[in-house]
Formats: structure tokens, C-alpha cells, sequence
């Protein structure tokens, strides 16, 4: 029998759809195409004169920061309130010898598996010390630093050691360990996150070994086994499954009817091709298109014609500048809401009616959770997506795979 890893749902997470759609501006660095308060905008910054710690002098440099803009007079740089910083779903794992186990955000748009260290104060998260673990190598050349576009930041050392994920053990990856971050990282309930995607992308410098990428080079696992999947249960749902990650195999029942696709991990994202999108039942050609599969985004992006074709097909939908979204009205019944399919490496997958709606907007709306992508060249495929799929993320065959879930 399957073991199942339950995802543990994040009891303090509170809906935002503004927040949310502002923490992937943040995270992709997405410049939005649509009226709204936050945005990413250039600012002069002095590096100082040499020799002197003073700000003034010296060489001037354009840096790309997050802004928020209410009103025209009102320019100001986002802060930690502004973004979601917390996330939905957490995953148990155990890192070291003996296991020390760690509630983590899983994350498949990021590759770093990072924990909070002993010199953070640690309230009712838990902390990883390598000095405990027989199995420990503190990597002395490496070091970790995240510099987000809302100056949110986190630094700290790396070592290697063993993680393990259900009955699945990989044996020593980088694991990072801050030692110090600012208050949007210390707004986390989480006690860190653990990286699903490739090496590209990695913050620990010099060159990393990802979670996943030492699973795909590790010897004693055989090909079948080096893999995950992820199952999540729709919005609103009480009726569904408590939401699962499997580690090493494949929950069968679940996943009956599986399609495969290949990746494209150039860029350390689990991409695939989505060239077609179907809105009641109108088919949306998209010739080109490659969509990021990211466990950790509340929201699903899409390029704006699809996002479009969505809210024109439910009475009463609108594009609110002020929320930064698209709203539809609360009392809006199920049979009103449109069948939307979006295709993974050439099959489509429906998007369960129940997750269109994300959070309490303004009185009597709800925010979408299908939003614009903005800038960005590619699709995000978050939640709105994922709960109604089975998702396999096969490492050993650099593959995506998807199974239709009852929606």
C-alpha cells in the first residue's frame, strides 16, 4: 500500500486574493498588465563612495522594486503587510540522523530546501541543528541569500544531509539554514520550505545540489521510484480527501488514467506545454505556450485572452483595479460558472467550478482564482489548477504527469 504524506493545512492562513496576486508579482518578478496598485517599479540607488559605509557618492545604479500606488499622490514601497506571506499547506519531513521532522512549505517553482536555524527565536516553529545529526557535512564554501523586489530578505550558511519524505530517502542534498530574515520571511507560520524544482534556481552559491536533482542521480533508487506526487482537494470541498503528497510511488487509485508530458527543466521550473485553452466550450489557440506547475501559488495566471474569456462568460464578472483581479458575484450558482480546460503536452484537464472562486473580495464578490499572468512568458498552473488533478512529478523520466480527478 501507498504511504501517503497528508499535507497539513496551515490553520493561521488567511484568503487574500490581493495579497496572494501580490506575492507572485513578487515571486516572478511579473510586471502586471492591468490596473492595480502594485506594481514593480525603478528606483535610484547609491552604492556610496568607496571605502565608506554612507549611502551617498560613489556610483548610482537603477534596482527594480515592488511599489504600491492607492491614490496618485501616494507612492509608496510594499511592505510585509502587503503580501501573503504564509502559505495553504504544509508537508512533514525529517532531516538528519537522528530525524529531526520539520513542517515545510512543498514548492515546486523553488529549489532550495531551507529551515530556520538555532539563532532565530522559535515560538512554535521547529528548528534544524545540524549539530544534532550524525550525517551532517557543513559545506564551508557555500552560502544562501534570497533578495526579494519588496527588499524582503534571508541569508545563512548550507550544509548537506539527509532528507527524508515518507519512505523516501535522499541522501544529501544542500540544505540551507537561515540565519537571519526579515520580517516578511518571520511572518512565516511554516518552519521552511522544501525546494521541488531544479538547480538553475537555486540561491545557495556556489553551484548547489538540489533535493531533486541528487534524487535523480542517486544509485541505490531504482528510476520507478524517483518521483513524487501531489493531491489536493478542492476549495470549499469538505466532502473530499484529505490532500496528500506520495514520495517514491504512485497512489494508483487515485491516479487511474495518467498522462504524461516531458519537461522543459532549462529554466529549474517543472514547464510544460499548454497550447490550447477551452472556455464554454470555445476553443482559445495558444501556439507556443508553456505553463509552470507551482504547488505553492494560491492563484493559477493565465495570459490575459484566455483570463478574459473566463470572466466574459460569468454574469456579473468585472476586472476591479482597486483589488487588482477579477471579481464575480458571490450568489453566483454553480451551473452559471463556465467549463474551463486547459491542456497539459496535449490533453486537457478541467478546473473544478468550486476553485473559480478564491476569496472574499468586495461586498458580495468573491476574487477569482484565475488571474492574469501580466509580463510573464509563461503560465502559472497553481491551485485553482491543481485541485483538479493528480499530479505526478517523475524526476527519474523528467516527465509531468496528470490524472482528471472527480470534480
Amino acid at each position: 500500500m501507498v504511504s501517503k504524506v497528508p499535507l497539513i493545512h496551515n490553520a493561521h492562513y488567511r484568503r487574500s486574493g490581493i495579497k496572494s496576486y501580490a506575492y507572485l508579482i513578487r515571486k516572478y518578478g511579473i510586471r502586471p498588465s492591468r490596473d492595480g496598485p502594485y506594481f514593480i517599479g525603478r528606483t535610484i540607488h547609491q552604492t556610496g563612495r568607496p571605502f565608506t559605509t554612507k549611502p551617498v557618492g560613489g556610483r548610482v545604479r537603477f534596482r527594480d522594486v515592488m511599489q504600491k500606488q492607492f491614490s496618485e499622490k501616494d507612492l509608496q514601497q510594499v511592505d510585509a503587510e502587503d503580501i501573503q506571506n504564509d502559505s495553504m499547506y504544509f508537508v512533514s519531513v525529517s532531516i538528519g540522523s537522528p530525524a529531526q521532522f520539520l513542517a515545510l512549505v512543498p514548492d515546486t517553482a523553488s529549489t532550495d530546501v531551507w529551515v530556520r536555524s538555532t539563532s532565530q527565536s522559535q515560538g512554535d516553529r521547529k528548528i534544524y541543528d545540524p549539530v544534532k545529526s550524525s550525517t551532517v557535512s557543513i559545506d564551508e564554501q557555500a552560502a544562501w541569500k534570497v533578495s526579494n523586489l519588496d527588499n524582503s530578505s534571508a541569508s545563512g550558511s548550507a550544509a548537506t544531509d539527509h532528507v527524508t519524505l515518507g519512505d523516501l530517502t535522499i541522501k544529501s542534498p544542500h540544505v540551507a539554514i537561515a540565519d537571519t530574515m526579515s520580517s516578511g520571511f518571520d511572518q512565516a507560520t511554516a518552519d521552511g520550505v522544501l525546494g521541488l524544482a531544479f538547480g538553475s534556481i537555486s540561491n545557495v552559491r556556489p553551484e548547489a545540489k538540489s533535493l531533486v536533482e541528487t534524487l535523480l542521480v542517486q544509485d541505490d533508487l531504482p528510476a520507478s521510484t524517483k518521483l513524487f506526487t501531489a493531491k489536493f482537494s478542492p476549495s470549499g470541498d469538505s466532502d473530499s480527501d484529505t490532500p496528500f503528497f506520495t514520495f517514491g510511488e504512485i497512489d494508483k487509485p487515485t491516479g487511474e488514467d495518467i498522462h504524461y508530458t516531458p519537461i522543459d527543466k532549462q529554466h529549474g521550473f517543472w514547464s510544460v506545454e499548454s497550447t490550447t485553452a477551452n472556455v464554454a466550450g470555445t476553443s482559445i489557440d495558444r501556439p507556443g505556450n508553456r505553463a509552470v506547475v507551482d504547488t505553492d501559488a494560491a492563484l493559477t495566471l493565465l495570459e490575459d485572452t484566455t483570463c478574459q474569456a473566463i470572466y466574459d462568460a460569468i454574469p456579473g464578472a468585472f476586472y476591479d483595479g482597486e483589488s487588482q483581479g477579477f471579481l464575480f458575484p458571490r450568489d453566483t450558482d454553480r451551473d452559471q460558472l463556465p467549463t474551463i480546460e486547459l491542456d497539459v503536452g496535449g490533453k486537457l484537464f478541467s478546473i473544478p467550478k468550486g476553485s473559480l472562486g478564491f476569496s472574499e473580495a468586495k461586498p458580495e464578490f468573491v476574487y477569482g482564482g484565475v488571474q492574469s499572468r501580466g509580463s510573464l512568458e509563461f503560465d502559472v498552473l497553481g491551485l485553482a489548477f491543481l485541485e483538479g488533478i493528480y499530479a505526478i512529478f517523475d524526476v527519474g523520466n523528467l516527465r509531468f504527469g496528470a490524472a482528471q480527478v472527480a470534480n
